[in-house]
């Protein structure tokens, strides 16, 4: 409303300014009219007396208005802020109830604690007391236990530390007696659930391999056409067959058996090359000393050829890769190599495939156990031509072309000259064991068989207390007869396993030996 009253007055005025502007500017040109000019003047000044009192009487109202509502405005305020006064005085008041509550809390607790510590005052001075009671009563009962001690060693006629040696003596025999059992028990289960897993491992592995068992000699024998070609062979005055011996370094057996000439060498590589060179030449026909040299050269590169293609097939067979080209070609000369009687290549296939198969059976790396496998006897090539064991000859060349370490251990510990590294190594000992007991797998010598035989019975019977020892079983299994007077049950356990150890560490035999000791009690009396 206020808003409206002003814009009335402003256009009042400017009415009123419009009336004068048009009063002053007409005045020069009409004279006539000054006198309703004057009263036209008069009018409009009492008209803007007029509007301007009536505009003071609007602010006048509107600043009364605006009072009155400042004055709402405070008391308003005035009101909020003794509300919130009041809400924190209450809150203060609370809070001082609650801090007097926790302050006679924590007045009954310090009383409560001033009881038990005069309490705990108390109790203390009554276990003085008694400690020093039970201090008196201790020092009696001293004298009590020396008094009894020394009528117990009157009446037993020891001595308390010859006493306390004693009941050490008896009770070191029943712990050493119940070990002894105990151990007894724990070695017979484990050897009961090892035995029974190794036969099943070895008897899956055996099963599933299929090896062939022949036994190699040292001659190989060459078909002829006719008897006349045994002439031209031995030409004149013999000079072909020395030729022929010369460059092959064989010796060639021309006996009375028809259309048959026999090559005997103990090398077999060479032996191999005189058998192609000398089937070269009887199909030929052309046979002289010029033309032997040239035969034997040509059979001696085929045999080389040969020897990298079997080594290349062998390894392919098995399932080992990325070996050296100079291992191939040693596993190629296994086919011409045999170790009492058996085929050293057929031997190495056959521990490969065992030990992978037993491999894969316990979870461990198969490829790794055929590696160390076929690779186990290749020093047996090199013995001829080199100094040294199989078995250094064979980690010699392994380390020389970069083999896994653990392959190497397989070669130097599968005859237990090294501690085993790995399960591995052991699986591959296992299938040489395997694969050379086999029966008919080897010939034995019966000087071999007869040394082993007493190597066993010197062994046990070198024992205080063995009264006979038998070998059985073709040396795989020796019972051991003992005094029942010198060897006790705990005695008997413990030279069971130390005849297996020597035996262990002084003989080489294949498989395994069983250590069988036997203690007979008897009880005799006569009746007359």
């Amino acid at each position: 409303m206020g808003d409206i009253s002003l814009a009335a007055l402003v256009g009042a005025l400017g009415v009123i300014a419009a009336v004068i502007a048009f009063v002053l500017g007409r005045k020069s040109g009409r004279a006539i009219e000054v006198s309703a000019q004057q009263r036209a003047k008069a009018t409009a000044e009492e008209t803007a007396a007029r509007i301007l009192d009536d505009a003071r009487r609007e602010a006048e109202n509107i600043r009364k208005g605006a009072v009155v509502a400042g004055k709402e405005e405070v008391l308003q305020l005035r009101e909020s802020h003794e509300a919130d006064v009041r809400k924190r005085r209450v809150d203060i008041e609370r809070e001082e109830k609650r801090v007097a509550d926790r302050e006679s809390q924590l007045d009954r607790a310090r009383e409560s604690l001033e009881g038990r510590e005069q309490e705990l005052h108390r109790r203390g001075k009554e276990l003085e007391a008694r400690e020093r009671t039970a201090g008196g009563r201790e020092q009696e009962l001293e004298k009590l236990i020396a008094e009894e001690r020394r009528r117990l060693e009157q009446l037993a006629g020891l001595s308390a530390d010859q006493a306390k040696a004693e009941l050490v003596r008896r009770l070191e025999d029943e712990a050493l007696a119940d070990a002894a059992s105990r151990l007894r028990e724990i070695r017979e289960s484990a050897k009961r659930n090892a035995d029974r897993e190794a036969r099943k491992i070895v008897a899956l592995a055996v099963q599933r391999v299929a090896a062939e068992t022949t036994a190699e000699s040292t001659v190989s024998a060459v078909s002829l056409p006719n008897d006349e070609m045994k002439g031209r062979i031995i030409g004149r005055e013999g000079r072909n067959i020395r030729a022929f011996e010369l460059a092959t370094g064989v010796d060639v057996i021309i006996d009375d058996t028809p259309d048959t000439v026999v090559v005997s060498c103990f090398d077999p590589v060479r032996r191999e090359t005189a058998r192609l060179a000398l089937e070269k030449l009887v199909s030929d026909g052309r046979i002289h000393p010029g033309r032997i040299e040239e035969v034997v050269a040509k059979a001696r590169k085929e045999v080389e050829v040969a020897i990298v293609e079997t080594g290349e097939q062998a390894a392919y067979d098995v399932g080992v890769t990325g070996l050296h080209p100079e291992l191939i070609k040693l596993i190629g000369r296994m086919k011409w190599r045999t170790s009492y009687g058996q085929n050293i290549l057929a031997h190495s296939k056959e521990v490969a495939w065992l030990a992978g198969m037993m491999a894969a059976e316990l979870g461990l790396d198969v490829a790794l156990a055929k590696r160390g496998a076929l690779l186990h006897d290749i020093g047996k090539v090199l013995t001829h031509e080199h100094e040294g064991t199989h078995v250094q000859l064979g980690v010699e060349v392994a380390t020389k072309y970069g083999e896994n370490p653990l392959v190497v251990n397989c070669i130097a510990a599968h005859h237990d000259d090294v501690p085993h590294e790995s399960e591995v190594s052991v699986l591959v000992q296992a299938g040489d064991s395997i694969s050379g007991s086999r029966p008919g797998a080897r010939r034995e010598a019966f000087e071999t068989y007869v040394k082993r035989l007493e190597g066993l019975e010197k062994i046990a019977s070198s024992y205080r207390g063995v009264e006979r020892v038998f070998a059985i079983q073709a040396g795989r299994e020796v019972r051991v007869v003992v005094t029942p007077e010198q060897v006790d049950d705990v005695r008997m356990t413990a030279m069971s396993e130390e005849i297996a150890r020597r035996i262990e560490s002084e003989l080489q035999y294949p498989g395994q030996i069983k250590v069988v000791v036997i203690r007979e009690s008897r009880a005799v009396d006569f009746a007359r």
